[in-house]
């Protein structure tokens, strides 16, 4: 057995012999980020060991070291360490701000008639709680006008959570946080891996099902509820997370033929679940469609009314699972593609979450760079947005070109740019800040992401015969699709030309969607009918998919418009 220290936080732990660092930080409850699984690849997990200490450790850097400097300053990653003797460990302070999460979206109109309905007996002096044709209890005295519930939210990165009164439909209060699983692993199939062990699976049921207590207690207290007044929560999300939101193994869902084990558009006990709402309260899970095509996805299209509108509309929730429906004349089709953590800012050398200091916006012109960050706060990094927005503009002023590949030095464009580019180690980086790079591994990321989900969309186009300029209306939906800008978009060849003034962006239409869900029974009987009818498109199947992908690939390097500014977008 050895001892590690961490001297940052004031802990210490024994483990045995080859444990590694990141573990033992986990077990001794200091909580490291590490969104790449254990791969090396996001470097959010450095942490600083003391020289005399080194000989203890043994350092798998393989081909995912981190930058000279920070080597040469100590750090090394700690899912890479392993310990064979006593160390001391620094973890580096992380402020954790308030993400710029999306909590609303847009939906439509819905008339009140909620599943739980209370009834009050002057005779008997009691109130009878009732879930559509079952009763869940009875209450001493008149309680009919504390009738309460939860819409959750469980997105990949965020989570949130709105506390409404069923009997007005007002949404009384709503909050946001980080989903904690997003520390330990954060795109759809790390999550899955490391959630496909009993021990990953409870470490990120508890660490989820605790963060959702804490938020409907701090929306309770704050709106001087009680807990056992909320009878029922709706919870939507992707398949994975509702998967794991119910203690199931997701192994399935990771390995063809990508089965759903979870039994979804119907209601499970609250108590069962771990959901801290009362104690005969109900937790409904509306359906979903495939492995990846979840009800974030059923809420999204119910939100955005799609079964009912005329013409072809697309609606593409952008993130780490890029998902679509194509609606033709309430004709469904759907499908998904895995774009990775890329748009989120994760795995991305300088990428963060949507926090103070993240730039969210950038716009480049004749060797010149601009950004905004949120809160107006010095840059420290790339959020999403900001990513999709500076690699467009590298594209659009071809210091990238259409293949990717960042101007080469002694260029015509390396020359006009040389001041926001360095070299190290013979790769090249674009700087925005003397600390805010993007390299080239970074640039393919994004190359990657964008043409998984142009070649999903331009896939189910081709099979239902159709081509972008026959589409009516664009929707996008998501929280990080909120803070996209179109130009970029079209940039970047994500959506095509025709689409430039044809998209609409919803918000969080999982979270409205959960929502809706809560107040109006009969829109889930709506809506499991429309799942049922509707086809879902297996791109992994599809003989084509491989062609379009690598087609999809390409920057388009359109020319942006000399007026074209920053403050104007």
């Amino acid at each position: 057995m050895v001892e590690v220290r961490f001297i940052s936080h004031n802990k210490q732990i024994t483990v045995p012999r080859g444990t590694s660092l990141l573990d033992a930080a986990h077990q001794s409850g200091v909580i490291i980020e590490s969104p790449c699984n254990r791969e090396g690849t996001c470097r959010k997990c450095k942490v600083f060991l003391y020289p005399e200490d080194l000989e203890n450790v043994r350092y798998e850097r393989g081909c995912h070291s981190l930058t000279a400097q920070d080597e040469a300053n100590g750090y090394m990653l700690s899912c890479q360490v392993y310990i064979h003797g006593n160390v001391r460990v620094k973890v580096p302070e992380r402020v954790q701000p308030m993400l710029a999460i999306v909590a609303d979206g847009k939906c439509r109109q819905v008339s009140i008639d909620p599943f739980i309905v209370k009834s009050y007996d002057p005779e008997r002096g009691t109130t009878c709680v009732t879930a559509g044709p079952h009763v869940l209890k009875t209450e001493i005295g008149d309680t009919t006008a504390q009738l309460y519930g939860v819409a959750i939210d469980i997105g990949t990165t965020t989570l949130v959570v709105a506390l409404l009164d069923l009997r007005s439909g007002k949404v009384l209060h709503s909050n946001s946080a980080l989903n904690p699983q997003a520390l330990h692993a954060q795109d759809i199939l790390s999550r899955i891996k490391l959630g496909s062990t009993d021990e990953g699976l409870t470490l990120l049921h508890s660490e989820l099902l605790h963060e959702l207590n804490r938020m409907i207690g701090a929306l309770a207290a704050s709106e001087n509820i009680d807990r056992s007044m909320l009878y029922e929560a709706i919870l939507s999300g992707n398949t994975t997370m509702l998967t794991m939101a119910a203690s199931t193994s997701p192994a399935s869902l990771g390995k063809y033929p990508y089965q759903v084990e979870l039994q979804t558009g119907c209601s499970f006990s609250a108590d069962k679940l771990g959901l801290q709402i009362a104690e005969q309260g109900k937790v409904w899970f509306p359906p979903v469609a495939s492995a990846y095509v979840g009800a974030d996805i059923t809420s999204g299209i119910m939100a955005a009314d799609l079964s009912r509108l005329k013409g072809i509309t697309l609606f593409v929730d952008i993130g780490t699972n890029g998902e679509m429906v194509l609606a033709e004349n309430g004709k469904l089709t759907a499908t998904s593609t895995a774009a990775g953590p890329a748009f989120e800012g994760m795995n991305i050398s300088c990428g963060m979450r949507a926090v103070a200091g993240a730039i969210e916006k950038v716009f480049l012109n004749k060797g010149t760079v601009e950004m905004q960050t949120i809160s107006g706060a010095k840059p420290i990094g790339l959020c999403g947005s900001g990513l999709m927005d500076a690699v467009a503009e590298l594209s659009r002023e071809g210091v990238v070109d259409r293949n990717g590949r960042l101007a080469k030095p002694g260029s015509e464009i390396f020359q006009t740019w040389q001041h926001h580019f360095e070299i190290e180690q013979g790769r090249v980086r674009f700087k925005f800040t003397d600390k805010v790079t993007l390299t080239q591994q970074d640039i393919r990321q994004v190359q990657l992401a964008k043409a998984a989900v142009r070649a999903g969309i331009d896939l189910m186009l081709l099979s239902c015969s159709h081509i972008p300029e026959e589409v009516d209306r664009v929707f996008i939906a998501g929280s990080f699709g909120a803070h996209l800008q179109v130009s970029s978009l079209i940039a970047l060849g994500l959506l095509p030309n025709s689409f430039a003034d044809r998209v609409e962006f919803l918000g969080n239409t999982s979270q409205s969607g959960a929502v809706a869900f809560l107040l109006n029974r009969k829109l889930r009987l709506d809506t499991e009918s429309m799942v049922t009818q509707m086809k879902v498109l297996e791109l992994s199947r599809e003989p084509e998919f491989e062609k379009i992908f690598l087609k999809a690939l390409a920057f388009p390097q359109c020319r942006k418009q000399p007026e074209e500014c920053i403050h104007g977008a």
